[in-house]
């Protein structure tokens, strides 16, 4: 079933389940998708500024070029989902949980990830521009030209991640546990010489 341009505007469409659906240039604004499933769905162009997707369970799916503008992401689950190139604005991540995402060329800027197990994902050129990150789980997670001038990452777990100069250099590392390959790759980015 493919959608083109349909508007959901304020729908009432909590604990539904959706299967092998497609939705291009969708309008969900302050729809209320509490409790949503959705499996093999693609979402192409959609709009969800200030969407409640609390609680909500997505496997297998796509939301690629989405705005997610002041939305409620908070206790969803993602499993081997793509949300390549989508914004996130302002947006309440609170026990949001990801699994296997592709999260490549997606904005977070100035978004607060604090706490989040971000561990083991695709996250190759990520808008993180003075994200805060605080505490946050990105063991073993692709960073790989990422954007994090002024994120801030206290606490943040970064062992096994892949990070190039560019992000060891703009980022905010202070008190952030990394593994010695980090460390080298951070103390190289910074014009020291490792023997």
């Amino acid at each position: 079933m493919n959608e083109t341009g349909e508007d959901y505007r304020e729908a009432q469409l909590s604990g539904q389940w959706w299967e092998k659906r497609q939705f291009i240039g969708c309008d969900f604004a302050e729809a209320d998708l509490r409790n949503l499933r959705t499996r093999g769905c693609t979402f192409d162009d959609c709009d969800f500024t200030k969407v409640d997707l609390s609680g909500s369970r997505h496997d297998a799916s796509a939301f690629r070029s989405c705005t997610f503008d002041r939305a409620v992401l908070a206790d969803s689950r993602w499993s081997s989902c793509s949300l390549l190139g989508s914004s996130f604005v302002d947006c309440r991540f609170a026990g949001m949980a990801l699994t296997e995402c592709d999260l490549s060329l997606a904005s977070f800027a100035r978004g607060r990830l604090r706490k989040l197990d971000l561990s083991g994902l695709r996250l190759r050129e990520v808008n993180l521009t003075e994200a805060d990150l605080t505490d946050s789980d990105l063991r073993g997670a692709d960073l790989t030209g990422a954007r994090m001038l002024g994120a801030k990452l206290p606490g943040a777990d970064l062992r096994g991640a892949l990070v190039d100069a560019n992000g060891l250099l703009h980022a905010d590392l202070r008190g952030a546990r990394v593994d010695l390959d980090l460390a080298a790759g951070f103390a190289a980015a910074h014009g020291l010489v490792v023997k």
